[in-house]
């Protein structure tokens, strides 16, 4: 070959080089100018609107209100579809943030939002050694992006995750990013968020996370579906995803060999703990809390005028409830009612009571009840509202229908008509009961019934029964104050007839004694002590029925009393609420303080929006309350009450058939209480006080028909004062609730002779007690 032709080929090759190279440059500038123009295009909002400063500052996010009990445990939530509650980075486990950085991000520390090598090897080998996105991208995508799309739009979408990224990582600091990394993200099973995400698996707060626990939640943020611990299509991915998290752990020499291999050789040892409206602790408080925050709501907007989201600002409603007192009254519920339920049901089959549970009703009347109990169910109000005929409904009520039912042995799934099935629930017997400070007004305890999720009628607030015995104190109160007398002095037991009309009374009035006992006299210590009528209708003579209508009215009471001479033994409606704070009157010295449930709430960043006001009058001297509290100790030293402070080996026989005069209680201390049982055994009560803390319990069925045939079971020393007994001996055992078991505090100035071994007016000795059978109390 020729030089000419050499040197023209040597010219075309280096042309040809300088041409690719030029196209080589080109195409490596055009395309980081395209990757440039993307990004820019990204941040102008032309594939979507961007967030803003002020939305970085404020991520939205729904947020649940919060129930906080007085020792700072959460009661319940509120919430629609998210039940989260936000932490801040110093509440998280150091074990739950290194198994997240290790299995997620193992460079968060050295990277400000894009991990340039985590990038480019995901480049390399198409993502097949891993992908690409940082914590702070998946936050991104988590608050601002969404739901990763197919096509065109997952490009654009991860261009907008690591612009918002780098905004993250310049708006925020690498443990606030993590913080709201945690806080964001959906573990399911209403577990969103990490608080709630370790209280329904775990039962715990997140800095009480063992490391374990902490690599299963961690091992969920890869799809919280699919490694969803509760779902038994997959009985074991969840635990092998966990053993993954904790291999990431070891090999980042955040554990040791040795710890990895411990611990992926452990079951999850989950502690499922649901939350939802029906379930958990206080159930029947919290369904009264959201009534009172949704008054509060409406009556407190915000400064912009809008109104707060109870299911979704963040609330913090911080109440009076006692975590542990409430536990224990729900304890003493759960373990007294099946067994006073089983004695119920032995005494009613269908053998030796053929209207069960009904006594006392024959066929038609039974009928017509439950014809009425149909139209005022929710099954009826439903198809109603869903335009159905009377006819229609009617038919529904007696066509078998698959349903779960409630039982003390558990739920039973079965079929069932409606309408017997609401025959079977007319059996149950229910509880209701509430503990309160008497000086502070702060309810402690809130026992509306036995299980929310099956019963949702509140018999602490909502129900209204008559009260029997536990009236009688309020006339006792009302004669001390009026006519300044001790609880030595004697009255004659004989009947005694209020004649017609001299209070209103249309016909004439005469009570009888339960044991048919009316000679002698008793001192009003003993006479109270063993609820002899014939006394109290004697007092009720003297003073008449308003002045002691006035007095309950005083101490908080707001139903209907009608002013006749009956209601000294009881026939008046109450709720266990109005009874509660009207006897905790005379355990603070005459002091009426009304009943606080909620002491202030706040919002999401802790700004305080309300706090409660103390409202409290005085009512009655503290001589008069003390002289009325001294009576009401005699019912526990001398009357029904008596069996708190006996010894035995257990209140049921082996076999919960059969209540027995033997309790376990053995209190020591001074107690004021009263128990209280209507006619025919509906209603069972007992008051009970201690210095510090005034408790109520109400037991009785839906229906006053439904009733035990005897008072040896249906009284209020066998239906009501187990709970309160049991109730009252936890919290006692408890230190740190620091109950009373010191004496009621007699005022300075007392002129009212109480200890009856020194009241001898006429210069006689006293007249010994007599012993009335406290099974006879009424």
């Amino acid at each position: 070959m020729s030089k000419k032709k050499e040197a023209k080929k040597q010219a075309t090759t280096t042309n040809e080089f300088q041409r690719y190279v030029r196209w080589f440059w080109t195409l490596f500038l055009g395309g980081i100018s395209a990757v440039i123009l993307l990004f820019l295009l990204a941040s102008w909002g032309v594939f979507g609107e961007l967030p803003d400063y002020t939305i970085l500052e404020n991520p939205k996010t729904n947020l649940a209100t919060e129930i906080i009990s007085s020792d700072s445990k959460t009661l319940g939530k509120f919430y629609f579809n998210d039940n989260r509650t936000p932490v801040s980075f110093d509440e998280l486990p150091q074990n739950l943030v290194d198994a997240l950085i290790a299995t997620e991000d193992a460079r968060y520390f050295e990277h400000s939002g894009i991990d340039a090598r985590g990038t480019l090897r995901a480049l390399v080998y198409l993502g097949s050694k891993g992908g690409a996105s940082t914590i702070s991208q998946q936050l991104a995508r988590q608050l601002f992006v969404g739901v990763r799309s197919k096509g065109l739009d997952k490009y654009t979408q991860k261009v907008k995750e690591w612009i918002i990224a780098t905004k993250l990582e310049r708006q925020y600091t690498k443990e606030e990013i993590i913080a709201m990394y945690f806080n964001i993200y959906d573990f399911g099973n209403n577990a969103d968020g990490i608080r709630s995400a370790a209280s329904i698996y775990f039962d715990k707060e997140p800095n009480e996370l063992e490391l374990k626990e902490s690599a299963m939640l961690v091992g969920m943020f890869k799809n919280s579906s699919l490694y969803n611990p509760r779902d038994h299509k997959n009985p074991i991915g969840t635990r092998n995803r966990r053993n993954v998290v904790l291999d990431q752990m070891e090999k980042y020499d955040y554990i040791t060999e040795e710890v990895r291999d411990s611990l992926q050789k452990t079951e999850l040892d989950l502690n499922y703990t649901p939350q939802s409206h029906r379930d958990g602790i206080a159930t029947y408080f919290r369904a009264y809390l959201d009534g009172f925050m949704k008054d509060w709501i409406k009556n407190n907007p915000k400064p912009d005028g809008e109104k707060y989201n109870l299911y979704g600002d963040g609330l913090k409603v911080y109440t009076t409830i006692d975590s542990r007192m409430q536990s224990y009254a729900e304890e003493a519920v759960q373990k007294h009612m099946p067994r006073l339920q089983a004695e119920f049901d032995n005494q009613n089959k269908p053998e030796r009571n053929p209207t069960a549970p009904f006594l006392e009703l024959d066929k038609t009347e039974i009928e017509s009840l439950m014809n009425r109990a149909m139209r005022q169910s929710e099954r009826w109000r439903v198809m109603k509202k869903d335009g159905k005929s009377d006819k229609e409904i009617i038919a529904s009520f007696n066509k078998p229908t698959a349903m779960t039912i409630f039982s003390w042995k558990g739920e039973i799934d079965t079929i069932m008509k409606p309408m017997d099935s609401m025959r079977y629930y007319k059996k149950f017997l229910h509880p209701g009961m509430m503990s309160m400070d008497p000086l502070t007004g702060h309810v402690k305890a809130w026992v509306g019934g036995m299980n929310y999720r099956h019963f949702q009628y509140d018999h602490v607030n909502q129900g209204k029964r008559q009260v029997g015995s536990t009236f009688k104190p309020f006339v006792y109160a009302t004669a001390i104050d009026q006519l300044h007398l001790s609880p030595c002095y004697k009255m004659p037991q004989s009947q005694i007839t209020i004649e017609a009309l001299k209070f209103g009374n249309p016909e004439p009035w005469t009570p009888k004694n339960s044991d048919g006992n009316y000679a002698g006299e008793l001192t009003l210590q003993d006479a109270l002590a063993n609820s002899v009528n014939t006394i109290t209708a004697r007092l009720m003579d003297k003073v008449g029925p308003q002045p002691v209508i006035d007095l309950v009215q005083k101490l908080g009471v707001e139903s209907n009393i009608p002013a006749v001479p009956s209601i000294a033994l009881g026939t008046a409606d109450l709720s266990v609420y109005e009874m509660v704070a009207a006897y905790a009157t005379f355990a603070n010295q005459g002091v009426y303080t009304k009943p606080v449930m909620v002491t202030h709430i706040e919002d999401k960043n802790g700004t305080v929006l309300y706090q409660f006001t103390p409202e409290s009058r005085d009512v009655i001297s503290a001589e008069t309350a003390y002289v009325t509290v001294k009576l009401l100790e005699g019912v526990t030293r001398g009357g029904s009450g008596t069996r708190l402070r006996t010894k035995g080996a257990d209140a049921y026989r082996a076999d919960y058939r059969e209540i027995v005069t033997g309790y376990p209680y053995e209190f020591k201390n001074p107690i004021a209480g009263k128990t209280g049982t209507t006619q025919n055994q509906s209603d069972g009560w007992f008051m009970g006080m201690v210095p510090n803390l005034v408790t109520g319990v109400w037991v009785g069925a839906e229906d006053r028909a439904t009733h035990f045939r005897t008072i040896t079971y249906g009284q209020g020393a066998a239906m009501a004062l187990p709970i309160w007994g049991m109730y009252m001996r936890s919290c006692i055992d408890d230190e740190e609730l620091e109950i009373s078991t010191s004496d009621f505090e007699a005022p300075k100035d007392l002129t009212i002779q109480v200890d009856c071994e020194d009241y001898n007016p006429d210069g006689e000795e006293t007249t010994p007690k007599e012993e009335i059978p406290d099974e006879l109390d009424f």
